[in-house]
């Protein structure tokens, strides 16, 4: 064991009892020996507290954390990362199911990687496969730029090992970001990311679960924003990374922002058009969309804030 970097497995439960059994099971039986797991619950108001008491109890290597306050989805990930004593560190989500190996897999393919991350097989609140992976809806990246990043992401939470030294140069969260896609915009700034061609993980689409990713019918979905509410979520989310003290091409990120600063009180935006336009290759490289779709949602950029609603 003493040869196995210690791995932390940082998880969050919130109201998780449906699945939470299924997915603590998935952790606790890895096949990996050097691991420790860290559950920070959110003030959960159903049985979850009393599953994790449970599990606990039976496995020493469960570390278990009850917040005094409600942290919220985010907040909570910061919490829970800040309590991992190994030197790589897991995220885990509530309702999923983990490969087996998923650890020593990513563990033997971490290489020099700040990062690393694999693919995922969608699955129902049943647990039947959706006959789906990320893989089949984005073209995953490896490497160490952070332009593909700017309009998309590929990189889940549950999918990704990461190094404690991440966590210096990451936190907190931005209020603004989801937290997975932050760590993974700090981790290209800092290194590399690497991309494992395996499904480890089955990733449960369900009515409730915190992220949207297939676009699933729901009442509440306020995930798609429009007209003028979308510009001023990239112009904040923009100014955010901005602020990220280790950006490599600094200048890039200015010269977008400032395009779209004017684009919001502008009627026609040629410059934010000519300037993606250039760019485009990387910008949308996790596009799956052929090059003519590619192409229309650049040249979509020539409407500007005044020509806009503000939904």
């Amino acid at each position: 064991m003493s040869n196995l970097p210690l791995v932390s497995i940082a998880m969050c439960t919130y109201n998780g009892e449906r699945f939470l059994k299924e997915q603590l099971d998935s952790l606790v039986y890895q096949d990996y020996s050097n691991l420790e797991i860290v559950i920070a619950d959110d003030c959960s108001k159903d049985q979850t507290p009393q599953i994790l008491q449970e599990y606990s109890s039976r496995f020493p290597f469960i570390r278990l954390y009850f917040n005094k306050k409600n942290l919220g989805y985010i907040k909570n990930f910061e919490n829970a990362i800040q309590l991992c004593k190994g030197e790589l560190i897991a995220l885990s989500d509530q309702d999923d199911i983990w490969a087996k190996d998923k650890i020593s897999k990513m563990v033997s393919h971490m290489g020099e990687h700040v990062l690393l991350y694999h693919d995922s097989e969608f699955i129902n609140d049943k647990g039947e496969s959706l006959n789906k992976k990320m893989s089949d809806i984005l073209n995953m990246y490896a490497g160490n730029s952070f332009k593909p990043f700017l309009f998309f992401n590929s990189v889940s939470g549950h999918a990704c090992l990461f190094r404690k030294e991440l966590i210096k140069i990451s936190l907190p969260f931005p209020k603004e970001i989801f937290h997975d896609r932050w760590l993974t915009y700090a981790a290209v700034n800092l290194g590399t990311i690497g991309y494992l061609d395996l499904p480890l993980v089955k990733y449960r689409q369900h009515e409730k679960a915190d992220t949207n990713i297939l676009r699933l019918n729901r009442t509440d979905d306020s995930s798609a924003l429009e007209g003028k509410q979308k510009i001023i979520k990239t112009i904040s989310e923009l100014e955010v990374l901005l602020k990220f003290e280790f950006n490599k091409e600094r200048a890039f990120l200015k010269k977008l922002l400032y395009l779209y600063r004017n684009r919001l009180n502008a009627y026609l935006c040629p410059a934010l058009v000519v300037f993606m336009y250039q760019n485009y290759e990387t910008l949308l490289y996790m596009s799956t969309k052929n090059t003519m779709s590619k192409l229309n949602f650049v040249f979509k950029h020539i409407w500007g804030g005044k020509l806009k609603k503000l939904d």
